[in-house]
């Protein structure tokens, strides 16, 4: 069982349990919180309380989430943007705003039940919550994503990835002018020993991180650029923009708090190359960005005056 700890800050006094645990818990709904709160899995300084609690400045939120239980995950209906498919891949675009597999309180809605529906196979290699999944692109990111739809492609398509020969390209808009025109960040990923829900860069218990990036414009107080991931760890862009100084505009967990967060983070993987696990041909694909994001750089734009 996954058992998180949330401390109640003065800007949240007053926020019935539910809403502030919806507001930290990005990856659950309301109504799958509500849930764990009817369970009894959600205490309040040790103390088993009701979703309509009124939290207050310094209450220590404890979420106990269980573990996934042999359930089936279901084929549903939904919309998928399909880039390319044969018979051993299938290359997606994820909008902004779904979840990439099942997890614990979470099963459906996702990209693998849209996937289930669509394909008749794929791969079983990380078994029956993660059918297909080689590697995933958080909820709140849009863009692109290869799915292997059998095993021989799973172990190709994963063997690139730890050797760092796929290509992943994401559009990002950070807070700030960056001076330079290209950097390259290094510098270890692990889990944050004060928020178990954020990644940080650490050089305790963590993995090594590599992000090159270039300036693509500069706005009045922005900066649109290209990030190049040489390695993949969790939130790795997001983490490693923030640590240099230049968060994602709309991130809920790395961004600033005036950020409009009501499509996520403003990062698109636009990029995506690999080799093809049967033919050896070389694959690259590109996506564009999404509508909001599209309207959010005219508005920038317009504000500098062009």
């Amino acid at each position: 069982m996954e058992t998180i700890k949330i401390t109640v800050e003065i800007e949240n006094v007053g926020q019935r349990l539910d809403k502030f645990l919806t507001l930290n818990l990005k990856k659950m709904s309301r109504t799958q919180i509500q849930q764990l709160i009817h369970n009894k899995n959600v205490m309040i300084n040790d103390k088993v309380v009701k979703a309509s609690y009124k939290v207050e400045a310094g209450d220590i939120c404890c979420i106990m989430i269980p573990e996934p239980e042999n359930t089936d995950i279901l084929p549903e209906d939904i919309p998928l943007d399909i880039v390319y498919e044969d018979q051993d891949v299938v290359v997606v675009n994820k909008p902004t705003g779904m979840i990439v597999h099942p997890s614990a309180g979470i099963y459906s809605g996702t990209l693998v039940n849209a996937l289930l529906y669509h394909c008749h196979d794929l791969s079983g290699i990380n078994g029956v919550m993660r059918p297909g999944i080689v590697h995933r692109i958080d909820k709140e990111t849009s863009g692109l994503l290869m799915v292997a739809k059998n095993d021989m492609a799973h172990q190709s398509l994963s063997q690139q990835l730890q050797e760092h020969t796929v290509v992943r390209r994401y559009i990002a808009l950070v807070h700030g002018l960056i001076p330079h025109e290209f950097g390259r960040i290094e510098a270890p990923i692990g889990r944050d020993p004060h928020d178990r829900q954020k990644m940080t860069c650490t050089d305790k218990n963590a993995k090594e991180a590599i992000t090159n990036f270039k300036v693509i414009e500069r706005f009045k107080d922005m900066s649109l650029v290209e990030c190049r991931l040489e390695t993949g760890r969790t939130h790795q862009i997001r983490v490693h923009m923030q640590y240099i100084g230049y968060p994602v505009y709309g991130d809920p967990q790395y961004g600033l708090r005036r950020d409009d967060t009501t499509y996520g983070q403003y990062l698109h993987a636009k990029v995506l190359g690999f080799i093809h696990p049967r033919t050896h041909e070389e694959m690259y694909f590109e996506s564009d960005l999404p509508d909001f994001f599209v309207k959010k750089i005219s508005e920038l734009r317009r504000e500098k005056g062009e």
